[in-house]
């Protein structure tokens, strides 16, 4: 995902870019709905946590070297355990990505407001000048292209 390259709109071809916007959409919908998941399930594996540490520090609180057991000691002991707070930055991280994602979808759809408004300056007139036919298949294969090449490259950088 490269979120400032997909919100950017090249003016010189509002053609393109609208018939790339509906797969645009979608594709953040879901990569929205993917982290929202991953979140959930993070969520979750924290309470898991939380629960078996709240069972362990109530059997033995001896191993945490707590004298008496109270719902505030108890709740002070479990956020303080390394696995609780790895899931907790788990969660963090997870949230992060879905709020992200969601505003990504956001400016995916701002886009399509603003080409919409393009359009219609367009047909105004407002970018008026001299008229060469254009190849919009040729365009389209070559924005094509370029995505695949962005792809190939992001991918390198990771290894």
């Amino acid at each position: 995902m490269n979120y400032e390259r997909d919100v950017r709109i090249d003016d010189s071809a509002l053609d393109v870019e609208w018939l790339e916007q509906p797969q645009l959409m979608m594709k953040y919908s879901r990569h929205a709905a993917d982290a929202g998941r991953v979140l959930e399930q993070r969520k979750e594996q924290l309470e898991v946590i939380r629960a078996e540490l709240d069972k362990k520090i109530r059997s033995d609180p001896e191993d945490f070297d707590i004298a008496k057991v109270t719902e505030s000691v108890v709740a002070n002991t479990i956020i303080t355990q390394s696995e609780y707070r790895e899931a907790q930055e788990a969660m963090i991280e997870a949230k992060h990505e879905y709020d992200m994602a969601r505003a990504a979808v956001r400016s995916i759809d701002g886009k399509k407001d603003a080409l919409e408004n393009l359009v219609r300056l367009h047909g105004q007139q407002y970018f008026a000048g001299p008229s060469v036919p254009r190849d919009l298949s040729k365009e389209w294969e070559e924005k094509q292209r370029q995505k695949q090449t962005d792809a190939k490259v992001k991918i390198k950088r990771r290894k």
